[in-house]
């Protein structure tokens, strides 16, 4: 299974056991509480292999022909060298009748390592992550080096477990710098404490 099936299947299982409920694994899954429902009961009735895709392995009904791709390819770098990608694709349509979407062109010429040659892309803007909607879903877990005595002592590092949903601090240490023993003493903290996360970010 794909990290993301894995990921799936944690989830279903917890919704199946009772410790989490179809609104909460539809946030953490970004899927409809209704898809959410389809997979617990898939789940039940065939077991975790129903979360497998059921079309790895096998070539799609309408996949473009390898001579179509060549054709393409041999186009934009010949006959239409320097068009991108949106171009690219209305002039096959215009000129040598080959109707592709644009987004299917894009794929078959960065498959063979040709970029669009559009100079200035737009700038992406993202937005903050929101919070996991439940305790215990990702840990985030870091060292900060900072002067926490002040100048009454050493510089230290801390290093700190928080979960993401609630902000709450479950397990921390100063240590002289950032080590492994820093990190295996929060997780002992944590796990003692709390119990195993479903996820830890670091």
């Amino acid at each position: 299974m794909s990290k993301k099936e894995t990921h799936r299947a944690v989830v279903i299982t917890q919704v199946i056991d009772g410790t989490m409920t179809i609104r909460e694994a539809a946030e953490v899954l970004a899927l409809s509480e209704r898809h959410v429902k389809r997979l617990k009961k898939g789940v039940k009735e065939e077991g975790i292999g129903f979360l497998a895709h059921k079309n790895r392995g096998r070539k799609p009904k309408h996949a473009i022909p390898d001579s179509l791709k060549k054709q393409v390819v041999h186009l934009a770098t010949t006959k239409y060298h320097g068009a991108n990608y949106s171009h690219l694709a209305d002039l096959l349509a215009e000129h040598e009748g080959i109707n592709l979407s644009v987004s299917t062109v894009r794929r078959i010429l960065k498959a063979a390592g040709i970029e669009s040659s559009r100079k200035h892309k737009p700038t992406k803007r993202y937005r903050s992550r929101e919070r996991m909607p439940q305790e215990g879903l990702l840990i985030q877990i870091d060292a900060s080096p900072h002067a926490w005595l002040e100048d009454r002592g050493p510089e230290l590092s801390l290093v700190a477990a928080i979960d993401d949903a609630t902000g709450k601090v479950l397990g921390a240490t100063f240590r002289y710098q950032e080590d492994l023993d820093g990190y295996f003493e929060v997780m002992q903290q944590l796990i003692t404490n709390y119990g195993v996360p479903m996820s830890i970010y670091t």
